[in-house]
């Protein structure tokens, strides 16, 4: 098992270059089991999720070959509609080819989906939407058993949950609806960059979707769908690490590649915050400064400042001036990186879904570990700021959303080494 070790305090300086978007290619890579032809898709990160998806659809008979960020799928050879516990426990998103597998082969049997521990996450309007489109589902020893041997039919479909819209369950019925004999209309749909990504890719291939982009969705079903050839968008989440990175340590960095405009919220926030920064059609120059203010965060869905930098987030507030305040709307349990970060020598609170962050003058290195994806990248953005070393285990659930990260912020200043544990 891996470890970083972090030799912090320094500002950080240079140029860094953003991936493609993990919680893009993944719906992507199941929509393409839709189509009669191969598909082939650019700027692919090499992530453990990219890898563990190919994995599962090699399983299931598809064709896959990944080559320098390139990725071809030729769904022709798809023989088996099962995907197995031991492929599917380590990745939550894997939940988004039961859609697809419905709709193209009529029958899916899916394990539950696993992932990392941030809470709660029920598959139940996966379940509800893919229902409401004629599929016949059922859940039986830790399996999801669905078919639709009379085909799926559009239907209208309020997509709302307890914590709002979903992103994966809106990717699933959207990739089934698309097939689907007749008009469908999602309300409360996701409206997320990466939903964006995925339907303009299932227009691409044949589909008819309106309203992309707004919570309400209209979709006649086609026929068939044809593989196109695809790039991936940014990622944001990586984007929004990376500015936070700069930004902890005072220092001046350029972000390449990315896609400023989808993080609407967030630049709202490091706006409040006193950090300055410059914004070009596909870079972000990040102006370091020794202070910064307190701010109230409270994550929403897209629009809303990202649940998936909350984490990242809070490192960032612990050294501000004054007190902040995050709250969590959307996976309220996402506090465990909490206590890993007062071991560097924060000062968190949390009270149920909200965390009451005090601003100190200094961290200090310390030995912490990971629990999940977002908390390893926090706990990176804190060692960073921190005197001294420090050294973060289970990084494994690092690699699952941040592909290169150790050679690109080595490209920045960062001195940062892999280390077996």
């Amino acid at each position: 098992m891996e470890k970083f070790e972090i030799n912090g305090g320094k500002k950080l300086s240079g140029k860094i270059e953003v991936s493609g978007a993990k919680n893009a290619v993944l719906p992507i890579m199941a929509a393409s089991i839709l189509t009669k032809g191969k598909s082939i898709i650019h700027n692919v990160p090499g992530l453990e999720d990219v890898f563990t998806m190919i994995k599962i659809l090699k399983y299931l008979g598809a064709g896959v070959k990944f080559e320098n960020k390139t990725l071809e799928i030729d769904p022709s050879g798809i023989n088996k509609f099962v995907a197995p516990y031991e492929f599917v426990k380590t990745m939550r998103a894997s939940i988004s080819l039961l859609g697809p597998l419905i709709a193209k082969f009529k029958r899916a049997e899916f394990s539950l989906p696993g992932g990392c521990v941030i809470g709660s996450r029920p598959i139940d309007l996966h379940i509800k939407g893919l229902q409401k489109l004629g599929a016949d589902i059922k859940i039986n020893d830790g399996y999801i058993i669905a078919n639709a041997n009379d085909g799926l039919k559009g239907n209208y479909i309020f997509l709302g949950g307890n914590f709002g819209s979903s992103v994966l369950a809106t990717c699933n019925v959207m990739c089934a609806a698309v097939l689907a004999e007749g008009e469908t209309a999602i309300e409360f749909a996701a409206s997320e960059p990466e939903v964006v990504d995925l339907a303009d890719y299932l227009s691409g291939m044949g589909a008819k979707i309106y309203g992309t982009g707004s919570s309400f969705l209209r979709i006649e079903g086609v026929k068939k769908l044809d593989g196109i050839e695809w790039t991936i968008i940014p990622d944001r989440i990586e984007t929004g690490t990376f500015v936070l990175a700069g930004a902890i340590t005072g220092g001046e960095i350029v972000i390449e590649k990315c896609q400023p405009y989808h993080l609407g919220a967030f630049w709202e926030k490091i706006s409040a915050s006193g950090i300055t920064y410059d914004v070009g059609k596909d870079y972000i120059r990040v102006n370091g400064r020794p202070s910064w203010k307190a701010l109230d965060v409270v994550t929403l869905p897209y629009p809303g400042f990202p649940t998936d930098l909350q984490a990242q987030m809070m490192a960032f507030l612990s050294l501000a001036d004054g007190v902040s305040i995050v709250t969590e709307k959307i996976f309220p349990e996402r506090f465990i990186h909490v206590l890993e970060l007062n071991r560097l020598g924060t000062n968190i609170i949390r009270d149920g879904a909200t965390a009451i962050i005090r601003g100190v003058k200094n961290l200090h290195g310390a030995k912490v570990m990971a629990s999940d994806l977002r908390a390893s990248a926090a706990l990176v953005i804190a060692g960073l700021a921190a005197e001294g070393k420090t050294e973060i285990s289970r990084i494994y659930h690092l690699r699952r959303g941040y592909e290169d990260f150790e050679k690109k912020l080595k490209n920045i200043g960062v001195e940062i080494k892999t280390l077996e544990e």
